[in-house]
């Protein structure tokens, strides 16, 4: 199929693109949020074509992912057809709900003309459809060519926003475990992170901007063990990553978490405490470790593989072009 999709979120894109059709990825001159065109820090292959917006009406476009509610309207402007009924749509939620939870209801409820897939069965339970079709897809991941070292006595954490999004990524819970150990903060807006931290020691927290994926992955992989602290969130990538590489995880225990971590793989808990005392216990015994690593790299071949993610979407796919015809 050729398949036009907004490249948004960096890591799931990268999992998609890696099917077996053709994807045309949007890009304009200021490559903005709704023209990025190719990864530049994430390696794709060579199936993913860019293409401008005045060329769309005349490309030839099998079926349209839709992941942000104004894109609807964007998609049939550039097309010049009406996605959902000249050309078929499907709808990927990748985010919980916001506002008034678990009442929320999502901005594609109540339609008949495209499919709303969840990227964890959590966000299908809290957000309201109505009577539109969902599916629930869950994450695959390419596999991370780093392995697990866990050589430095340090902690990491992946995580985009901390400074603006605050308490959602658990930017207060931070200084709790720079105080185990030194933390490693890898994402996109992470510089300002040591000014609102104040009062942490020097050497306690070290931030890395937007770092490429595998020389992030490289890294995260000699750190002792990942940290997720978010807590309102759908299911983080690089958690998943992380677990891949046979590194050890503290997870905050909500949302999709508490599904993708079993006990083999790490540490769950709503406790505070209970995280910091784990992260502490990683850093002392460093065999533990790399026990839980092997089981956190199971956990993740087992149930977050590329091939069952890209089986999964080339069903739904092919459902979604029948029922057009």
């Amino acid at each position: 199929m050729n398949i036009f999709l907004w490249h948004v979120h960096g890591s799931w894109t990268t999992a998609f693109v890696h099917g077996k059709h053709h994807y045309l990825v949007p890009v304009t001159p200021d490559r903005g949020p709704y023209g990025l065109g190719r990864a530049r820090t994430y390696p794709w292959p060579d199936g993913v074509t860019e293409i401008r917006p005045g060329q769309l009406a005349a490309a030839e476009v099998d079926l349209v992912i839709l992941q942000r509610p104004e894109e609807l309207d964007l998609a049939t402007s550039w097309l010049g057809r009406t996605v959902g009924r000249d050309v078929p749509a499907v709808y990927v939620e990748h985010n919980t709900p916001k506002g008034d939870v678990p009442t929320s209801r999502h901005p594609m409820a109540d339609r008949d003309d495209l499919t709303v897939v969840h990227v964890t069965h959590f966000n299908d339970l809290f957000w309201d459809t109505g009577g539109t079709r969902t599916r629930v897809i869950e994450h695959g991941i390419v596999a991370p060519a780093a392995r697990y070292s866990g050589e430095l006595d340090r902690l990491a954490v992946v995580t985009n926003e901390p400074v603006r999004r605050q308490r959602v990524t658990g930017t207060d819970l931070m200084p709790r475990f720079a105080r185990v150990a030194p933390l490693d903060v890898y994402g996109m807006g992470v510089a300002g992170l040591p000014e609102v931290l104040g009062g942490l020691a020097a050497g306690q927290l070290a931030v890395h901007d937007d770092v490429p994926q595998s020389a992030m992955h490289a890294e995260v992989a000699r750190r002792r063990a990942y940290l997720h602290l978010c807590r309102w969130t759908s299911l983080g990538l690089s958690l998943i990553e992380a677990m891949a590489m046979g590194t050890p995880v503290v997870v905050l225990g909500t949302t999709e978490a508490v599904a993708a971590v079993p006990p083999s793989a790490g540490v769950l808990a709503t406790r505070v405490q209970t995280l910091v005392d784990a992260a502490q216990w990683l850093i002392d015994e460093p065999d533990a470790a790399r026990r839980l690593g092997d089981g956190a790299r199971r956990a993740a071949q087992d149930r977050y593989g590329l091939d069952r993610f890209l089986a999964d979407w080339d069903e739904l796919l092919e459902e979604a072009l029948c029922a057009s015809r």
